[in-house]
């Protein structure tokens, strides 16, 4: 094992400009050292002191524990930031993983395989010949230039990018098949770098990462409940809305039961951190019969949103509403079709509504924050929920963003203590 006085520190703290990246400042007489070692784990230098991590699985924290962990057996001296160190202990779920019969482990292991790919051909040791579409992702075939001698063929983009199991001997073999196979798709060279993989290089380069949108006019914040909203807004149902019911049967826990004794909503008062689920909703066939749905939302789900659901168990619509991409489209939402599923996405890209047909327990998601990819809360729903239920939260979602095609809606008044300002208004509740 190497030998390293305790003289050299490094400090460990998330990037300002690009969540989760991290930063590691380096001090100390033997902080050449140190740096050698985090060059190792995938950190690159920005400057005299500071080196910067930054993957396309969005992984950051997770490597970070591994190498600070690993200085420290090799004696130096590691300080993680408080703000890093929750996103090591959140063991966050990517809200629209492709696969999802991968654990959390497999699912690194597919990232960390990307990561392979991504730094082969950022640093020159796979060359692009050639690129396509496939009507899903991107595809494309290459060569490795150092080793041995391979060529092969990739499938998808960022942290899904992988090679496919077919093994080409040479160079011709492997462009002659992917001509076949994509005929007038394909592309000379590399395809274009996608978002994540420009920022990736500008924050290896030491630079600042800019956007065409933070060129031309600010970015709208994402929709996020703060911390105590969740907390205000369930006291406030029980102090303006009656027909609800308060049982408190452990210090973490309240459930709402409503007087029909068909629905109750449990709240978990630890619910913290973005996967946390802070709410469980759920609608039965009676006092006593089977459940029909049920409804899942994390700590930082807006609170309009668990407004909407509450009313329209409290009080459903007389009319069954149709397929909630119709209020989706109205708004501008962009759709993108995958054989496993079907997703909506906000202008702005900070909300998504996502529907897998073939899933029961999570056949709706719905979920939002700065980047997609690492929600920053999610609300899902099970198969049987009624469609002008979707209907009504695609609405209040498209309220959250204000459409380009639309304007913003106008205020409504003052609404009761707690409650939202952009719930629907009351209804009359139909017996």
């Amino acid at each position: 094992m190497p030998y390293a006085p305790a003289d050299a520190h490094i400090r460990f703290t998330l990037h300002p400009d690009h969540h989760p990246a991290v930063i590691a400042t380096t001090t100390g007489p033997t902080a050449d050292a140190a740096r050698c070692h985090l060059h190792d784990h995938g950190w690159r230098s920005t400057g005299p002191t500071t080196m910067v991590l930054a993957r396309i699985d969005r992984e950051e924290p997770h490597y970070t524990a591994k190498a600070a962990e690993q200085l420290q057996q090799y004696g130096f001296t590691t300080e993680i930031d408080p703000a890093l160190q929750e996103e090591i202990d959140t063991e966050w779920t990517w809200a629209n993983y492709p696969m999802p019969w991968c654990t959390r482990e497999e699912i690194r292991e597919v990232g960390a395989e990307a990561q392979r790919i991504h730094d082969d051909i950022a640093e020159g040791r796979l060359v692009i010949h050639l690129h396509a579409h496939d009507g899903h992702t991107t595809v494309a075939v290459g060569s490795y230039t150092t080793g041995v001698r391979r060529h092969v063929h990739l499938h998808g983009e960022n942290h899904l990018r992988l090679k496919t199991d077919i093994a080409f001997s040479t160079e011709a073999e492997a462009v002659s098949e992917f001509h076949r196979l994509y005929s007038v798709a394909v592309r000379p060279g590399p395809a274009p770098l996608t978002d994540l993989e420009q920022t990736i290089r500008q924050l290896l380069a030491g630079e600042t990462p800019s956007t065409a949108e933070e060129t031309s006019a600010p970015a709208a914040e994402p929709p996020v409940a703060e911390p105590g909203e969740h907390e205000a807004f369930l006291a406030a149902l029980f102090d303006e809305e009656r027909q609800w019911e308060r049982y408190r049967p452990s210090d973490e826990t309240t459930i709402a039961s409503h007087e029909s004794l068909t629905v109750r909503a449990k709240f978990d008062h630890e619910a913290r951190h973005r996967t946390d689920v802070a709410w469980t909703v759920a609608e039965y066939g009676g006092p006593v019969g089977e459940r029909l749905w049920h409804a899942t939302l994390t700590a930082g789900t807006p609170v309009p949103l668990i407004y909407t659901i509450l009313q329209h168990l409290d009080a459903p619509p007389l009319t069954t509403a149709d397929h909630p991409d119709e209020v989706l489209h109205g708004a501008a939402w962009h759709p993108a079709s995958h054989p496993a599923r079907t997703t909506w996405v906000a202008p702005g890209r900070t909300i998504a509504f996502e529907s897998t047909p073939h899933a029961v327990a999570d056949r709706w998601t719905l979920y939002g924050g700065e980047d997609l990819d690492r929600a920053a809360w999610t609300v899902r729903l099970s198969a049987g929920v009624p469609y002008n239920l979707l209907a009504q939260l695609a609405g209040t979602a498209a309220d959250l963003i204000p459409s380009p095609t639309r304007p913003s809606p106008k205020p409504l008044p003052a609404p009761a203590r707690g409650l939202p300002a952009t719930a629907p208004a009351q209804r009359t509740r139909g017996r």
